[in-house]
């Protein structure tokens, strides 16, 4: 029997009519294509070959489904939401999709956010050509390219120095902007038709004012992609190593020019919302498998659900997730309401729903004994997905550090250094 109550689950009566139908729609692609893909073919995403892990038809499914174009303005072609609940749309339909997989998640959830940032910063003719191409093919996705090899999430606690600056650099020569660099660890980086690269440029000053974004199509010359990191977790999501040689795009290409962290905030506050959904996501699957299993799995002559402490582990797994998707519901609403306090709420979701999804994970593999360290009982999934979510979008200790920064702005982050 299934569970009364999917715990940390959105309540229905919270959702406006047009969030329960997109609800239901994201449902029904999980159920009839998405999980079944997952458990009949789970060998698949341990294929050595990107490019063959996950079959077209899943995203042509989710193309089919409005799931691939939220975000991008109706007057393109796409799926727009309503702006006043915008985050917590894309959050009830981020953790329908992590319930069936959190890397398939991970890939549309990147369209879905860099698709803010373009609506917000680009050209409205770039923003048609760009658009017009990710509808008219299922398999276009985007990329948002900030982490590098000398340094990731720890820029963002922010020391707002020079010797912080990003070492990819843009320079503009004969009206287009030169780009050099390296970028890693990218969510989408592998197979992306469109990313949003990150440059210094002005070394002379703090990132804050020095640091750049640019709009890179794939194919351009100088881009070249240079590996897929064969992730623990999240694997039908191809994370990818880029370089950038020489790479020049036209001057229109660019969407900020020294304050683009500033304006990236429209990128990351949702952001970190849909971190912590897709997260809560992991954790629901994991628990609604874990109810199923202790109420029919027979050890010491009862039906484990009988068995007291396996009752007691149920129980803080419960009180996990709805925490967890109590926090959510408010970082969301934070969001959409532009309150002052969202900063520390977004910040507040994403690590309090990291550690305790990965608590609530360990307690599954834990309940199925031995069968949860097997790859074809499929449990032990959720705990390698719920293991990179600790460090996606920074480090738990980076984002405990941005959070007391935004409370306390005037005296936490200060530079250390000289």
């Amino acid at each position: 029997m299934p569970p009364s109550h999917l715990p940390g689950a959105w309540p229905v009566e919270e959702l406006d009519e047009e969030q329960r139908l997109m609800q239901a729609t994201c449902r029904r692609y999980v159920d009839r294509v998405l999980r079944p893909f997952v458990q009949s073919a789970w060998q698949r995403e341990w294929v050595m070959d990107p490019a063959d892990r996950l079959p077209r038809e899943i995203l042509e499914e989710a193309d089919r489904a409005g799931l691939r174009s939220l975000g991008i303005p109706s007057r393109f072609g796409g799926v727009e939401v309503d702006p006043s609940t915008e985050a917590a749309t894309f959050a009830v339909i981020a953790s329908e999709l992590a319930r069936g997989d959190v890397g398939v998640a991970d890939k549309l959830v990147q369209n879905w956010k860099v698709a803010v940032l373009l609506r917000a910063l680009a050209p409205e003719e770039r923003q048609e050509e760009w658009f017009g191409q990710a509808l008219a093919e299922p398999g276009f996705l985007m990329a948002h390219c900030l982490t590098e090899p000398r340094g990731a999430s720890d820029r963002w606690l922010p020391y707002n120095v020079p010797e912080a600056a990003m070492t990819t650099r843009a320079e503009h020569r004969d009206g287009r902007w030169v780009l050099n660099g390296r970028k890693h660890f990218i969510s989408n980086g592998y197979d992306a038709s469109l990313f949003v690269v990150y440059a210094c440029t002005d070394p002379s000053v703090g990132m804050l004012s020095g640091t750049g974004s640019f709009v890179v199509p794939r194919g351009t010359p100088g881009l070249e992609i240079v590996r897929c990191n064969e992730t623990v977790g999240g694997r039908f999501m191809n994370n990818g190593e880029l370089v950038l040689e020489d790479c020049a795009v036209p001057e229109d290409h660019a969407l900020a020019v020294g304050d683009a962290l500033g304006k990236a905030g429209i990128y990351f506050r949702p952001g970190k919302v849909l971190q912590a959904a897709k997260n809560l996501g992991i954790g629901q699957e994991a628990f609604a498998q874990t109810a199923e299993w202790v109420q029919s799995r027979v050890q010491g002559g009862r039906v484990l659900l009988e068995h007291q402490a396996v009752a007691l582990r149920l129980a803080a797994m419960t009180t996990r997730l709805e925490a967890a998707g109590a926090l959510l519901r408010t970082a969301a609403s934070a969001v959409d309401r532009r309150q002052p306090e969202a900063e520390v709420r977004c910040e507040a979701a994403k690590l309090f729903t990291a550690t305790e999804v990965f608590e609530v994970c360990r307690d599954a593999v834990e309940l199925y004994g031995g069968a949860g360290a097997m790859l074809e009982v499929g449990v032990q999934k959720h705990l390698r997905d719920a293991a990179v979510y600790l460090h996606m979008d920074a480090t738990s200790d980076i984002t405990s550090f941005r959070l007391v920064k935004a409370l306390f702005p005037e005296r936490a982050g200060t530079y250390a250094g000289p």
